[in-house]
């Protein structure tokens, strides 16, 4: 705080030291405010490698599918994830190459592997792309489970 000299009016050195200190806390708030942004990301990352397959999983998958079929649809997504948690960001995903079940990572690659278990003996397919481009880059991943 800035306390007035007996003058009543504040020097160039009062100004700029108020001015600093402004931005210094406009600073500490953006620093924070990111901080805690890539926590929730780290924090959203781990739970995406770690989580599991539920065991009414299936039961549930079954029920998507009928209500989807019922209503006319061939195909239904089944899970949506940041590109970036594939080991090449999506690349793969994004020019539609064939090895793309060998980049995904965590949940994805736990659902791709229960596609190949249970629905693909069944005749269902399964696809994956890139759903958005936020500011030119390789946003959202998709996949879809059709019939």
């Amino acid at each position: 705080m800035v306390v007035l000299p007996a003058s009543g009016i504040l020097n160039t050195k009062d100004l700029k030291r108020i001015a600093d200190e402004k931005e210094t806390v406009k600073l500490q708030e953006v620093l924070s405010r990111r901080k805690k942004e890539e926590d929730e990301e780290r924090q959203a990352r781990q739970d995406f490698m770690e989580r599991d397959l539920k065991p009414e999983g299936l039961e549930r998958f079954n029920a998507w599918v009928r209500r989807a079929a019922e209503q006319g649809q061939e195909e239904i997504e089944i899970l949506r994830f940041p590109s970036h948690y594939c080991r090449d960001h999506g690349r793969a995903l994004n020019n539609f190459e064939e090895c793309w079940p060998d980049t995904l990572t965590g949940f994805a690659r736990k659902v791709y592997d229960a596609y190949v278990e249970y629905a693909k003996p069944q005749g269902f397919t399964i696809r994956a792309q890139i759903l958005n481009y936020p500011d030119g880059g390789l946003g959202e991943a998709g996949m879809f489970i059709g019939w």
